[in-house]
């Protein structure tokens, strides 16, 4: 067998029909595509002939000249032995050649492909070339606020881009390669937080947290599974995580092949780059714009910076908040100096899901809602209730309702999870904890939309609570909601409220038919007829699909104004019908609706109301200026949510005795 040897010239080319193999175009070529001239003459003896005494090159055989023999090197094929016993084992040579010719014919059939059809393949490496300057560029001025998606954000001229290419260019190949993947895959993660933030905003009214908000990403899957199905919601789940790797690896790539592209002609490539970094430093210095846009961007470096001090903001937050929870203006005060005034009375704590300012003054919500308030306030005065109202800036928007339970409840500001897990795992008294603290009365929670575990009865001082599976309800799930309101009010007065007892009850409870995607929504049936839910069945199959609404503003304005009403009208007739003279109800909303349904910049305002029928249990509260009746003037007086306890309990005859820590 003869040696084989390392020419000094390139494999004459091959025609089609004898390997498949064809050269590519010159201009096609790059440094990182050529094949080395071992694999060169590995792909020259793919189509030697099994009879054959010699190993003859395919290119020789159909007549191309034979390359220049030179003496062997360490490392290339020996001639075999004149002893038959010590030649190689055919077999396993042949494996040998096999497993290295399969990568070498993969390319070889793709260089083939280029050569054979070479307008297709310019067509395919432009089309290519452009959609990863597309996607690089794009994601370098996206911007994270769906407001914000505009054309002209994409036609500015990124800062970034002109210094990475300037860095790469300066880098030798292996360390541009791997730099460039990774500044990629970077830029590929920044545009999956960009996306984050854009939805955080429209449902929660903030940026997405670095910190503190993965957790929230399970809570969304778990709204998805009660809205749409398991399945779907699986489905969901699924899909996101395979789009984040995609998104993260094309963007990889695509700077890579760029990166490429960037060094075949590296005089040009340099003189580009100068001439891109003059004019951006020109339009930063003028301050050029285009349709009110500065034309010189630094988006990215912006948004490291500013995703930089959230991360610094809320590790530093932990410890300052951990030490102003320790300080309670209550924290040291005796039982018998806590609201004095309230004794023997049933004191009931409601939160309504989502009830916020926009149902009471959006101009598609508010005429239903608004008319329901007053006919509500109307039919209470006449059982010989009344309220008096005002309005609370909620500590979250959107969502994350017990932010806003816990803020109320605490008399702190809790407005991120950090904050609390904090006040849970503290000893800063609760306003309902208050009540038990007395021994005066019992307390109790009825949590429909509770579906696990609750440690935080604990913090909330309740002796017991009622979760979804535990006031025997037998009908269907209305998409989040595990129950209709109506059905977890006549629970409450069944199990607890309409019980005799030696002491008054506290009661915290959380109506739930108002929550997103409302739809289907229960409709009010007689008090009598609930029995165990089932008669709900026939109202779901016959209500609104939330699919129907979800993505439609106008119509999510409509349903969630709906919800509100049937909420109000559901507590309100429950109060009107099993209400006594000392019975006080606080009711207030959580936060404000998702954006799509009040709006980009809407207020954080929720309205509150306390509704009695001992005159001096309102007397109480004259001086805080609040609306009579249930629904709250516009000029009402505003408070933050926070400041609602320590209010409370000094109006109702609180001593104050500071703990501090």
């Amino acid at each position: 067998m003869p040696v084989s040897t390392r020419s000094t010239q390139p494999p004459a080319p091959k025609e089609p029909e004898d390997t498949g193999v064809t050269s590519p175009a010159p201009e096609e070529r790059t440094s990182a595509d050529e094949l080395t001239g071992d694999q060169e003459r590995v792909r020259a003896g793919a189509g030697e002939s099994a009879g054959a005494g010699e190993s003859a090159g395919a290119g020789e055989s159909a007549g191309a000249e034979k390359p220049v023999e030179s003496e062997p090197v360490e490392g290339s094929v020996k001639e075999a032995p004149e002893d038959p016993a010590d030649a190689p084992d055919p077999d396993a040579e042949a494996a040998v050649e096999e497993s290295a010719a399969k990568p070498l014919s993969r390319l070889a059939y793709l260089r083939a492909w280029r050569t054979r059809h070479p307008e297709a393949a310019r067509v395919v490496w432009w089309t290519v070339t452009v959609l990863s300057l597309v996607l690089v560029i794009g994601a370098l001025l996206l911007p994270n606020r769906m407001a914000a998606l505009q054309a002209n954000r994409f036609v500015r001229l990124p800062g970034e881009a002109i210094i990475g290419a300037a860095v790469l260019l300066a880098l030798p190949r292996r360390a541009r390669i791997v730099l460039a993947a990774l500044g990629g895959a970077a830029l590929g993660a920044l545009t999956v937080l960009n996306v984050l933030d854009i939805y955080f905003m429209e449902y929660l009214g903030r940026d997405f947290n670095l910190v503190l908000d993965w957790g929230l990403l399970d809570d969304a899957q778990s709204y998805l599974a009660d809205t749409l199905g398991k399945t779907v919601a699986l489905a969901a789940a699924i899909g996101v995580v395979l789009l984040v790797v995609l998104v993260i690896t094309v963007m990889a790539l695509a700077t890579v092949r760029l990166s490429n592209i960037l060094v075949r002609d590296t005089r040009r490539a340099t003189r580009g780059t100068l001439i891109a970094g003059t004019a951006w430093i020109t339009c930063s210095v003028l301050g050029f714009q285009y349709a009110g846009i500065p034309v010189a961007s630094d988006r990215v470096a912006n948004r490291l910076q500013s995703e930089a001090r959230q991360v610094r903001a809320t590790i530093r937050d932990e410890a300052a908040f951990r030490k102003e929870a320790r300080n309670d203006t209550f924290g040291n005060t005796p039982a018998d100096q806590l609201v004095p005034d309230l004794r023997g009375k049933d004191m009931i704590f409601t939160f309504i899901e989502s009830y916020g300012r926009s149902a009471i003054e959006d101009p598609v919500v508010a005429p239903g809602v608004d008319a329901t308030l007053q006919a509500r306030t109307e039919a209470l005065a006449k059982a010989g209730f009344h309220a008096k109202s005002g309005w609370l800036t909620s500590a979250t928007y959107g969502g994350s309702s017990w932010l806003g339970h816990s803020t109320t409840l605490s008399g702190l500001w809790v407005d991120n999870q950090q904050r609390y897990r904090t006040v849970m795992a503290s000893d800063h008294l609760s306003l309902t904890k208050v009540f038990q603290k007395t021994g005066a009365w019992d307390t109790v929670g009825v949590m429909p939309g509770v579906q696990k575990g609750w440690p935080e009865a604990k913090y909330y001082g309740l002796d017991k609570v009622y979760n979804a599976f535990k006031m025997g309800y037998q009908g269907p799930k209305f998409s989040w909601s595990t129950m209709p309101d109506q059905y977890t009010l006549e629970a409450f007065q069944k199990l607890e409220h309409g019980k005799k007892r030696d002491k008054p009850l506290m009661s915290e409870i959380i109506l739930t038919s108002s929550h997103q995607p409302w739809a289907p929504i229960p409709t009010m049936v007689g008090w009598d007829e609930l029995g165990d839910g089932s008669i709900f069945n026939g109202i779901e199959a016959a209500g609104k699909k939330a699919s129907d609404i979800i993505a439609d503003s106008t119509k999510s304005k409509q349903e969630y104004g709906k919800s509100i009403q049937y909420s109000v009208t559901a507590l309100t007739e429950w109060l009107e019908r099993y209400g006594t003279d000392d019975t006080v109800l606080v009711f207030l909303g959580d936060h404000q609706p998702i954006s799509r349904v009040s709006g980009q910049n809407a207020s954080r305002d929720v309205p509150i109301s306390i509704v009695a029928k001992d005159p001096k249990v309102l007397d109480s509260i004259a001086s805080w200026n609040w609306t009579d009746g249930l629904k709250p003037a516009d000029n009402a007086p505003v408070w933050k949510m926070s400041s609602f306890r320590d209010r409370f309990l000094t109006a109702y005859g609180s001593t104050p005795h500071p703990k501090n820590g």
